[in-house]
């Protein structure tokens, strides 16, 4: 393919604040129960149905360490690429390594989402390697991504804290930030790994890559400390346009400690709906995929909230 410039027209986005389905990727990653690749396909499936769009819906991981990934070919073979309505539906694959981008691309995914970690001691227990090895494998990749045509975004883990070396400064994530920013990411993501923000430090952060670039910013949260959901709020309201959530409100990262789920999507469109964004989904419609992937986990009852309490007014 062309080494044509990528930008954020290359996979459509919502004129506003749109919610980034993780439930197939990083919701199932941390189960104890493996879900087989139809299983995974028919809760992309119910997803798209229920109106989601964009979704992180695989990653390109040796199954010896996450097992739960096995299959990304398989998966990206089998779901759909178009809803029901006809409308496109872009599929996320997530990359740690330079042969994992290369499955990715063979798969045919129409994101690449790479992830560099703030801290040392977490990049070498989740990537095998130290920062400043992965931030330069990350710019190699998104110029290969570049090359083949297909955006990439960049995470920056552990943006708010690290679960081996504690707080993590604004400068630990700039590093980063400012590390990849040449390479052209279409999109970098703050994430709260561990769940251990706040929102003022959701709004210290965005301001400060604000600061410095208008490079669009996603945020993923996690709601271990119960504050997940103000912090994709506060998020919103800095100007964040895409927020990661999980359908069930499942997730958790296999290499940090007491990493516990992410927060819900029904839950996140709940309080999102009520604050005034208009995200395109509605909490009903979610209730299908978030039963279905309850009951495949043998869960009992999922994570979030709105499963047991019900949409308000109903």
């Amino acid at each position: 393919m062309s080494d044509r410039a990528v930008d954020t027209a290359v996979v459509p986005r919502p004129a506003g604040v749109h919610v980034v389905e993780v439930g197939p990727r990083d919701g199932l990653q941390n189960e104890r129960r493996v879900l087989d690749v139809a299983t995974r396909v028919e809760l992309v499936r119910r997803l798209v149905a229920a109106g989601v769009r964009r979704l992180e819906t695989v990653s390109f991981v040796n199954p010896a360490r996450v097992p739960q990934m096995a299959g990304a070919e398989e998966v990206m073979a089998a779901v759909p690429r178009t809803a029901p309505d006809g409308s496109p539906v872009a599929h996320i694959g997530l990359v740690l390594n330079e042969r994992g981008l290369e499955r990715a691309l063979a798969a045919g995914v129409d994101e690449v989402n790479l992830v560099a970690i703030t801290t040392e001691t977490f990049s070498r227990r989740n990537q095998g390697a130290g920062v400043d090895d992965v931030l330069a494998a990350t710019v190699r990749m998104l110029e290969a991504s570049r090359t083949a045509g297909v955006p990439a975004s960049v995470t920056v883990s552990a943006s708010f804290g690290c679960p081996f070396e504690g707080e993590v400064s604004t400068e630990q994530v700039m590093r980063v930030v400012r590390a990849v920013l040449p390479a052209r990411p279409v999109e970098v993501a703050l994430a709260d790994t561990i769940g251990v923000g706040v929102p003022g430090d959701v709004r210290r952060l965005v301001r400060a890559v604000g600061a410095e670039s208008d490079v669009p910013l996603r945020a993923h949260f996690h709601n271990t400390r119960n504050t997940g959901y103000a912090n994709a709020l506060a998020a919103a309201e800095e100007g964040v346009l895409a927020l990661d959530a999980s359908i069930g409100g499942y997730g958790g990262c296999p290499f940090a400690p007491n990493a516990t789920g992410n927060i819900a999507t029904e839950d996140l469109v709940y309080a999102l709906g009520r604050s005034g964004h208009d995200v395109g989904l509605r909490v009903d419609d979610l209730a299908d995929p978030r039963d279905f992937v309850t009951q495949a986990l043998g869960a009992g009852e999922a994570p979030g909230l709105l499963g047991r309490a019900g949409n308000w007014p109903g």
